[in-house]
């Protein structure tokens, strides 16, 4: 299957403006949990211009409340100052959050546009396969009418937008856009007397170095590595080299990265799978031990840990660091996969053109600024937008945590597939099954290769 790379234009974008950092937090984190793909409801006419008369707009003295969906508010330190951005430039409209959690949140956001209750003006789409699902069960607006009214230069998203139309419209405008590093503890690596992780390692290179600095006396166990439960975690480090993606429909490519996971897991270089599922553990409060010497996650990130190492609340974890992903023999460095968080409205809403004021003020210049003052990487950059991410107080001041976000590939994490949900649950299933121990790593990609088999041969 045709690989689904992003430009270049993009990568020398990100590569311009990574001096700081979003599923899942995240900020944005890439869930694992996705509905199953429903018949694909009647697309919307997006030939005519959007319909004002049935909006409902902030006249002199009237107020508009939009509703906004999102995760994990307490986390993220970028809605507040978006909001009142928005707000004091719209005086007639209120923005009300509504926290859907991060844990289901593509699951729970689809139930409330396809039930009778829901009152959403803007959504926030947390990953791709979520989107096709939305598309799919045409609860989300096209959006290719407001952009044409407004002529916003879709440029400026160096090619994303290409990448996420679905029978040629656009349902959403991306404001985020992160990629997976490799965060690391450098005071375990100073108590151990070992060099910090460099932007060139090979994956047997960053396996021996999460080895040497694993420390398993009771009590005062430190870890060489960390994984979330999320398939991503594991899975994509087979789409570095560019040769496949994760709906390819064959797996086998896998199978090195999950025996090496699972080595460490067995020799307790990371945390046992089953026992981190059960306790729900979050990846940022496992990293905030201070126990982990390294973690692969998303950019999202960093913008929480400035934020929590700042109020005080991370005290183990103040010393850290970040490097760029380990890669595969002959894989060039800094190969890394890329996710966005976008916003929609849905076809519900009452609000469509305040909805659409809104989605087009936080995707454009003047939410990439607010973003990028906060430590977060945006979707569209420009010089200023640079200079604030390369100057947010709490990154990392060494010039190779600097380094590590100049990327050379970035790779979708989930191509925009008419059954990428589907296959996402066949992943995740199987993911759970291999890392539990309740399939072999044979037989949880056999699985992969038949039953996605199956759903793209439908």
């Amino acid at each position: 299957m045709k690989k689904r790379v992003l430009s270049m234009a993009l990568i020398c974008a990100m590569a311009a403006a990574s001096l700081s950092a979003c599923g899942g937090g995240s900020g944005t984190e890439t869930t694992a949990a996705t509905e199953a793909e429903t018949t694909k409801a009647a697309e919307a006419d997006t030939t005519a211009a959007p319909d004002t008369a049935a909006d409902t707009t902030a006249a002199a003295g009237e107020q508009t409340t939009l509703k906004w969906s999102v995760w994990d508010i307490n986390l993220t330190t970028y809605y507040e100052p978006l909001i009142k951005e928005f707000e004091a430039k719209n005086p007639g409209v209120k923005i009300e959050m509504v926290d859907l959690g991060s844990t289901d949140y593509q699951t729970v956001l689809a139930t409330e546009l396809t039930g009778s209750g829901s009152n959403f003006d803007i959504v926030t789409v947390k990953d791709v396969p979520g989107y096709a699902t939305l598309v799919n069960k045409g609860v989300l607006e096209p959006l290719d009418s407001y952009v044409a009214k407004d002529s916003v230069d879709l440029g400026q998203y160096k090619g994303i937008t290409d990448q996420i139309k679905i029978d040629d419209k656009l349902y959403e405008l991306p404001f985020r856009n992160d990629f997976w590093v490799l965060f690391y503890n450098k005071d375990i690596f100073d108590q151990a007397g070992i060099d910090y992780p460099t932007n060139d390692m090979t994956f047997e290179q960053y396996d021996e170095l999460a080895r040497s600095i694993t420390v398993d006396t009771p009590g005062q166990e430190v870890y060489g590595a960390h994984y979330h439960t999320w398939r991503s975690a594991v899975q994509l480090f087979g789409i570095l080299d560019g040769k496949h993606t994760i709906i390819d429909g064959t797996y086998d490519f896998l199978q090195p990265y999950y025996e090496l996971v699972l080595a460490q897991q067995e020799d307790g270089v990371c945390q046992d799978y089953a026992t981190l599922k059960t306790s729900g553990l979050h990846y940022s409060g496992a990293f905030a031990q201070g126990n982990i010497g390294m973690m692969n996650m998303g950019t999202w990130y960093i913008s929480t840990l400035i934020d929590k190492i700042k109020t005080g609340e991370y005290a183990d974890i103040s010393n850290w660091g970040i490097a760029k992903y380990p890669h595969a023999e002959g894989v060039e460095p800094g190969s890394t996969l890329a996710t966005i968080t976008a916003l929609a409205i849905p076809t519900s809403s009452a609000n469509k053109d305040l909805a659409w004021e809104f989605v087009k003020f936080v995707t454009g210049a003047e939410g990439a600024e607010i973003l990028a003052s906060t430590g977060t990487i945006p979707a569209i950059m420009t010089d200023q937008v640079a200079e604030l991410v390369s100057a947010t107080a709490g990154y990392p001041t060494d010039a190779e945590s600097k380094d590590a976000l100049n990327t050379s590939n970035l790779y979708l994490e989930m191509p925009v597939h008419p059954k990428s949900s589907e296959m996402e649950i066949v992943l995740n299933e199987a993911h759970d099954a291999v890392m539990t121990g309740s399939k072999s790593v044979d037989d949880g990609i056999a699985e992969m290769n038949e039953k996605i088999g199956a759903i793209l041969a439908e």
